[in-house]
């Protein structure tokens, strides 16, 4: 391949295959956060802690949505920028998930036996993606910088 077929290949918008699936990804989102949303307003009476699990929950999931909109509607090539956005939403959730399973243990007085290896396995696996997707752009990028000179 030529230099220029390789750039025409690193430029190229999104392809059915990614397209479709993050048209999934973003009606995963708003299945989930619906969901949540339902459970949420049809249950009265809720202790506070399950409200704010819902609101996450609901959150996490039209965040979801967002970004598969958004990486569907690009025209623009993409250059892996999808997938570190996906990446740090990964670790969003994650923190969350801590700062949650933080809160009810502290008010529960009680850590439950596997909470630190999910944990730690969900935090490991959502900091290593986005560190392969990081890395996977940054070569995309400079595979193009080294091809357009």
């Amino acid at each position: 391949m030529t230099p220029e077929e390789v750039i025409e290949r690193l430029e190229a918008p999104l392809s059915l295959r990614r397209r479709v699936g993050y048209v999934a990804v973003a009606l995963a989102g708003l299945l989930g956060s619906g969901l949540a949303g339902l459970l949420w307003a049809t249950e009265p009476g809720l202790p506070p802690r399950t409200k704010v699990a819902f609101a996450v929950l609901v959150a996490i999931g039209l965040a979801w949505a967002v970004f598969g909109a958004w990486a569907v509607t690009r025209r623009a090539p993409l250059f892996a920028r999808d997938r570190v956005v996906a990446g740090w939403l990964g670790v969003a959730a994650w923190l969350l998930f801590t700062a949650g399973a933080v809160v009810v243990t502290t008010l529960r007085h009680r850590i439950e036996p596997g909470l630190p290896a999910v944990v730690l396995v969900l935090g490991a696996v959502a900091v290593l993606r986005l560190w392969a997707a990081r890395r996977g752009r940054a070569a995309l990028l400079r595979r193009k910088e080294q091809l357009s000179r």
